[in-house]
């Protein structure tokens, strides 16, 4: 009978890999298929998550099911997010809502397959570990991808912003406008989410759209604390009729102590955030070193 179980689970074992070679060979295969895709549109999918690619003709099957007036609560939520994070021109909130729905589908239904197998295997435990954890990554990962890309979106703005504030006071304190500073400023820099946002605000001016409503719209899309604060007091001095070159200058003065603020309160934190890993890591293996000889010679003499 042990001898007829150790068959067994060493056939179950093959059968589990045969089957986890075969799964990768169909995503392989849609794979290829999604990379012939044409979606028709200019979307830019080059730093999207493979699986996000992979699923997104899945996806717009469902995006429909969003449209109803119920859901639009959801759409305006996620569309807000979309905008922060600069990727409302990959997915529209139907289409992202759908990514969700079809990747908590699929790892849904792998993790459940992985339970399902698990009684069956010799490590049941940590198969039935991954597959609740696949579980539970289906569910999340689409918001925690999201959300890094809004972090990551706002800390990249928020270094840029006192480099760009300085060039635009020394340009408009040599004489030009602030439109011409803008435009001169975009076309020498590096493109980034700033100069992105701020291309937009150049665009949405020059075809007749009122400079302080430009502004106060980036501020609403962006949504990060600093753009907002500069972005309303230059709507302001453009409503006042006030120069903008002084303004500029306390702007980027403030801009600059802020981050200089933030770095010392990062630098700052890192000896609290060093103490884990030097007890859990550094410490144990410190201790193992310098003590073991010792151990080990007392063990001897006893």
């Amino acid at each position: 009978m042990p001898e007829s179980s150790a068959h067994l689970s060493l056939i179950l074992n093959f059968c589990a890999l045969l089957i986890g070679a075969s799964i990768g060979v169909a995503l392989w295969a849609i794979l290829q298929q999604v990379g012939q895709f044409s979606t028709g549109t200019s979307r830019r999918l080059a730093a999207v998550p493979l699986l996000f690619k992979l699923f997104l003709p899945f996806a717009r099957l469902t995006a429909p099911l969003f449209q109803s007036p119920q859901w639009e609560g959801m759409r305006g939520r996620t569309d807000s997010r979309l905008v922060q994070a600069g990727r409302d021109q990959e997915f529209s909130p139907e289409e992202f809502l759908g990514i969700r729905v079809v990747y908590a589908a699929f790892f849904s239904a792998l993790g459940l397959t992985f339970v399902g197998i698990a009684p069956y295997m010799i490590i049941s435990k940590p198969v039935t570990g991954l597959g609740l954890f696949m579980i539970l990554f289906g569910f999340l990962y689409p918001n925690l991808w999201l959300s890094t890309q809004i972090k990551a979106r706002h800390r990249a703005m928020q270094r840029a912003l006192p480099n760009v504030l300085d060039l635009m006071t020394l340009s408009v304190e040599a004489g030009r406008d602030f439109l011409t500073s803008l435009h001169e400023i975009l076309q020498n820099r590096v493109r980034d989410p700033l100069g992105d946002e701020l291309e937009r605000v150049f665009r949405e001016v020059q075809l007749g759209k009122q400079r302080r409503q430009s502004l106060r719209d980036m501020a609403l899309r962006v949504q990060q604390p600093d753009v907002t604060q500069v972005m309303e007091t230059l709507a302001q001095a453009d409503e006042l009729g006030v120069s903008i070159g002084q303004i500029l200058r306390i702007l980027g003065d403030q801009m600059r102590q802020k981050r200089f603020q933030q770095a010392e309160k990062l630098a700052n934190e890192s000896p609290v955030k060093l103490l884990f890993p030097l007890f859990i890591f550094i410490f144990p293996a410190v201790i193992i070193i310098m003590l073991g000889p010792v151990l080990l010679n007392a063990m001897k003499s006893l």
